[in-house]
């Protein structure tokens, strides 16, 4: 076969699967509870407060009274739950009238609830993770991780704005806080250090550390110069901890 030939066959392949393995990246960040195509928020709700979420799903509308008749808790816990539940988006309500007795609440879950309740991209990132490390073909594989690379630092695109490594590195840091991860910038010997003391794609990079490759690109193509991991969350450390690569700067220039 010509190489002609092959390279038509490789872009037919490519294009008709990037667009769903470049959801890798989106389904990888998505966090426990994150829906990466409506809201760059990740909201953190713990066991109790899904539990609490699933009976009122079941309850449909309900008085503050039906939960803790339903749930079997003071009128007091529920209200403290559905506070912060409805500060979180998660949670809404509405007034409901009848006759001229006082007003009463109902409450139900919101549409962002009904989608964390369901998410599950996490296990579907891994399955499509897998899936993309059994392409046999090099070149294939190639593309599509560049794809997969390009769609992960498109979601940072704006620390590009920055005009020095420390400003970019602190739109980097803001934005990815903002999307509920926890970021911090160091200064070692007068270099900066990126921490993350939570991995953003665990069950991935417990399963393939290629993924851990693919975010060190990401950092030195949005920063400007190279970055290298010098500690991992799956080496037992604490946290993720990437280093300006200064050797790679000096031979570059």
């Amino acid at each position: 076969m010509s190489k002609f030939i092959q390279a038509r066959i490789i872009g037919s392949v490519v294009g008709n699967l990037v667009p769903v393995l470049a959801l890798i990246a989106q389904f990888a960040l998505a966090g426990s509870v994150h829906w990466p195509l409506v809201s760059d928020m990740k909201i953190d709700i713990d066991n109790a407060e899904r539990q609490f979420l699933e009976r009122l799903r079941r309850l449909g509308a309900a008085t503050v009274q039906d939960i803790g008749d339903a749930l079997q808790v003071t009128a007091t816990a529920v209200r403290q739950r559905l506070s912060r539940l409805h500060g979180l988006g998660l949670i809404e309500r509405e007034v409901q009238r009848a006759g001229r007795g006082r007003p009463h609440h109902l409450y139900r879950v919101s549409e962002q609830a009904l989608r964390v309740l369901g998410d599950n991209y996490n296990e579907l990132a891994l399955i499509l993770w897998r899936e993309f490390q059994k392409i046999s073909n090099p070149e294939t594989r190639e593309a599509l991780r560049q794809n997969i690379q390009n769609s992960m630092a498109a979601r940072f695109s704006s620390v590009s704005q920055g005009t020095t490594l420390q400003e970019r590195l602190e739109i980097l840091r803001s934005l990815m806080q903002e999307k509920g991860y926890s970021v911090e910038i160091q200064d070692r010997d007068g270099s900066p250090v990126l921490w993350e003391t939570n991995c953003p794609y665990h069950d991935l990079a417990n399963d393939d550390r290629t993924i851990c490759e693919m975010e060190e690109e990401v950092f030195s193509k949005l920063l400007g110069v190279p970055f290298k991991l010098t500690s991992c969350c799956q080496d037992a450390s604490h946290h993720c901890e990437f280093e300006v690569a200064v050797h790679d700067i000096a031979t570059s220039v």
